[in-house]
């Protein structure tokens, strides 16, 4: 069994975040390469068979640049918050059509006490939105099965975050699923033990997930006419 993350790479993490400034990060850019980028590379590499058999539409792309991994450095140009790194490691398993159009996405976070696996549309656009919230309202009894079935509910959290205060216009507020039309966010999660994170048993422990998650991302695929 092979283990991609090590203790070297949650304190790489931490020191990033005590230490958030150009000079540091250059400083230990080659802990960054040796602890995070390359071992987050070879996990993708490795998930991408099992990705395969959920859907041939998903990709686990280990590219540097334009792959799944998303840039350690912030976009800070119209954020309050100036600092230049993220304190973690994220990367995006993306669906093919997914540079044309808004579609669904599984995601992995690396960060020590807050790893978690996830999959879903984050911040959707209003177009999106409404959408989404159409088809559930359409098609309500497949919404429970990919979103509300217990054995997925018992694995898995809904983001609960953001929503709205009252049921979005054109749902009346007695529809079952209601709570989820109010969602700005179409996102399930699972918490990951930082122990299993470093642990021999951790592509074995995402491939489950992914196929876990596989029809929550169908739903929402099939809510915005993409392939699945």
């Amino acid at each position: 069994m092979t283990t991609y993350f090590t203790d070297a790479s949650f304190k790489f993490l931490r020191g990033l975040a005590r230490h958030n400034n150009r000079e540091w990060f250059l400083a230990h850019k080659g802990d960054y390469d040796t602890h995070v980028r390359q071992p987050f590379q070879r996990l993708l590499t490795d998930l991408q068979p099992h990705l395969a058999e959920i859907s041939t539409h998903y990709r686990a792309d280990p590219k540097p640049v334009g792959g799944s991994m998303f840039r350690i450095q912030r976009d800070t140009r119209f954020a309050n918050d100036k600092t230049p790194y993220k304190s973690w490691q994220g990367a995006r398993l993306f669906h093919e059509r997914g540079r044309q159009v808004e579609a669904p996405s599984f995601y992995l976070h690396l960060q020590a006490g807050n790893c978690f696996i996830g999959a879903g549309l984050w911040h959707p656009e209003s177009a999106t939105q409404r959408r989404l919230r159409q088809f559930i309202f359409d098609n309500p009894g497949s919404w429970k099965a990919a979103a509300h079935a217990p054995a997925f509910r018992r694995r898995f959290d809904l983001d609960d975050e953001e929503k709205l205060v009252r049921p979005p216009r054109g749902f009346p507020a007695e529809f079952e699923f209601i709570d989820d039309l109010k969602r700005k966010n179409f996102v399930a999660f699972r918490a990951i033990d930082d122990s299993v994170m470093l642990g021999p048993k951790l592509r074995q422990s995402l491939a489950s997930d992914l196929a876990g998650l596989a029809p929550f991302v169908d739903y929402l695929c099939a809510a915005l006419d993409l392939e699945f």
